[in-house]
């Protein structure tokens, strides 16, 4: 039987189903303006979905007379979110789309999958998904990307490179006097042209002293490499199973698979 419903007003419950229900609970202990429907349910679009693919499947918006704009997006909610999937999923979350906008933390998560053109993550294993990086439109070659991945190795290591012309020295950002341990610094010169015999006479926090052969000009590029002294030192290898492990101040680092957000939901 098919019934036409215009502006119908529901000022209690709505089921659709059987059984009882305790989440909207029942007879006189209902929730007022709750709802449960048994499922499949489907909302939006009318040929989104064509076999039954979830209890809940939701598509674009279809209503577009004058007085309804098709949304823009097509789910969107305002409060936490919690998804839990089943026991032995090795989908709990498929994330499918365009852009992925997450406004706030993704914790304890096991993010298995993930396409779109925006779309990057820190999977839950350091050793199948740990590698962090971006991926960009090509700034040269039409309908091309560009991905690169960050620099990795067994410190919060910070660089200043450049070109160091007729001049002995090499001046520092004025920060890595507070930023940089002094006693990590490192530099490589590549002397440009002539061999220069260039030697590194003396190391400061915000200058690195030079010296040429007999005076000649200094021309050369500098690379500058030091390690960070804001934090604890980084434990490259520990004993543990998982980052939770980690011996020292996890606080001070964003690590793939570990629940560094203590915010509760």
């Amino acid at each position: 039987m098919t019934m036409n419903l215009d502006d119908t007003n529901v000022g209690g419950q709505l089921k659709v189903g059987s059984g009882v229900v305790p989440a909207v609970g029942e007879g006189n202990e209902r929730i007022n303006g709750s709802l449960y429907a048994e499922g499949p349910v489907q909302l939006g679009d009318q040929g989104a979905f064509t076999i039954n693919e979830a209890t809940l499947m939701v598509g674009r918006t279809t209503n577009s007379d004058e007085d309804c704009i098709p949304a823009r997006i097509t789910l969107k909610t305002k409060g936490n979110v919690v998804i839990e999937g089943d026991g032995g999923s090795a989908q709990a979350l498929v994330v499918e789309g365009d852009q992925i906008i997450i406004a706030g933390s993704l914790t304890q998560s096991n993010l298995q999958l993930c396409r779109g053109q925006s779309c990057s993550w820190s999977g839950s294993s350091i050793n199948t998904q740990g590698w962090k990086g971006f991926d960009i439109e090509h700034p040269t070659k039409e309908k091309h990307r560009l991905r690169y991945v960050c620099l990795e190795g067994p410190e919060g290591g910070v660089y200043y490179r450049g070109r160091v012309t007729n001049k002995t020295y090499i001046d520092l950002p004025d920060y890595w006097e507070k930023l940089v341990d002094p006693t990590t610094i490192t530099v490589t010169l590549t002397p440009i042209g002539a061999h220069q015999n260039l030697i590194i006479k003396r190391v400061e926090p915000t200058r690195i002293h030079l010296q040429s052969n007999g005076g000649i000009p200094i021309d050369a590029f500098f690379h500058v490499i030091g390690a960070r002294a804001d934090g604890e030192r980084l434990s490259p290898e520990y004993e543990g199973t998982t980052p939770q492990d980690y011996p020292g101040n996890n606080d001070q680092y964003s690590i793939a698979g570990y629940h560094y957000d203590r915010r509760t939901l």
